[in-house]
């Protein structure tokens, strides 16, 4: 769907083959060469032009599915088979309120999205020309690690002590203040739609605009970190470049940032790779000792896409906040009656 069509939605408020190593032989020589490749589109001091308009919309899960245990890159058959089954399931579920899509989307038993808002794109992603079960590539059984018990105590915490009963505790996207599903990152993960993404460079910045709540991440060039007590939502993001590879290295996030239930102790690796002058391959190493059990890695590409991104209008009108603290209230009084 074009994005005219979901900044149309958006202004109205309406959301919501098998191998044992974590990557192919292509992609490991890939990532570690550091030579400039001749098919890519490039600026006057000679780096890649990472410029334009992408997309990273893509039915591959975050997590490997069942059906593809013990594989990361699958056939072009069996992908057309999971694609058909994700398209089957999103139609069956349209206009209801109930359904495996709507579960897994987080609004299972409440619906909120007809067929017509999902923008997630249609197929697997592809990487060195094979379709991938899974964004994670390592580790290698596809899954994001277990979380640590210090992790555990911090989420039961939270849960006893009723942290999100006022509206400033409530979750940031809730309150249309960053992008739900971690789309603004890092990572940048693709969600349920808005998955656009403008890159400008510059020789000191280079500015990621996110369509997701028009988010505008800012990484310094070839510059130290804000020092630790500076925290942001989107952390502090320093870049490189590695041969043709542009490296950002975020740290400082705020502890209101949760990516996956992280704590302020999140270090974001990513890796932006121009493949060719419609693909940026995109690679991100997470790492939060004191909520992961080890780091792990994400991979998958951006593709070009017709611009310019539109406004993202989400707080107007939005009568979710009070709708949820209003019946809160209301369910408390109920129980105080019995």
């Amino acid at each position: 769907m074009s994005n005219r069509f979901f900044a149309f939605l958006a202004s109205f408020g309406l959301l919501a083959v098998v191998i044992a190593a974590p990557l192919s032989a292509q992609t490991a020589a890939r990532a570690a060469s550091k030579g400039k490749s001749s098919n890519v589109p490039r600026l006057a001091d000679g780096h890649p032009d990472l410029q334009g308009t992408w997309t990273n919309a893509t039915l591959t899960p975050m997590e490997r599915p069942a059906v593809f245990a013990g594989k990361l890159n699958v056939s072009d058959e069996e992908a057309a088979r999971f694609e058909k089954a994700q398209d089957d399931e999103l139609k069956a579920g349209d206009g209801k309120s109930e359904g495996e899509f709507h579960r897994r989307a987080g609004s299972g038993d409440t619906g909120g999205y007809n067929a017509l808002f999902i923008d997630r794109g249609s197929e697997l992603a592809r990487v060195d020309g094979v379709k991938r079960s899974s964004l994670v590539i390592d580790p290698t059984d596809g899954r994001v690690p277990p979380i640590t018990a210090e992790a555990r105590q911090r989420f039961a915490a939270v849960r006893r002590g009723g942290a999100l009963d006022a509206a400033q505790n409530r979750p940031l996207s809730e309150r249309c203040l960053l992008s739900f599903g971690s789309s603004s990152g890092p990572p940048m993960l693709p969600v349920l739609y808005n998955n656009n993404y403008q890159i400008v460079e510059t020789k000191d910045q280079v500015m990621i605009l996110v369509e997701m709540i028009h988010d505008a991440r800012i990484v310094r060039m070839n510059a130290p970190h804000l020092p630790e007590n500076v925290r942001q939502w989107l952390g502090d993001s320093v870049g490189h470049w590695e041969g043709d590879t542009l490296v950002v290295d975020t740290t400082n996030f705020s502890e209101q940032v949760n990516f996956r239930g992280s704590s302020a102790n999140l270090h974001v690796i990513e890796r932006f790779t121009r493949v060719d002058g419609g693909t940026l391959l995109y690679r991100a190493t997470i790492d939060d000792p004191t909520t992961f059990t080890k780091s792990w890695t994400i991979e998958y590409p951006f593709h070009a896409t017709p611009g310019p991104i539109f406004e993202y209008a989400c707080h107007e009108g939005n009568y979710a906040m009070e709708d949820i603290l209003g019946g809160a209230r209301k369910a408390e009084r109920e129980a105080q009656k019995k």
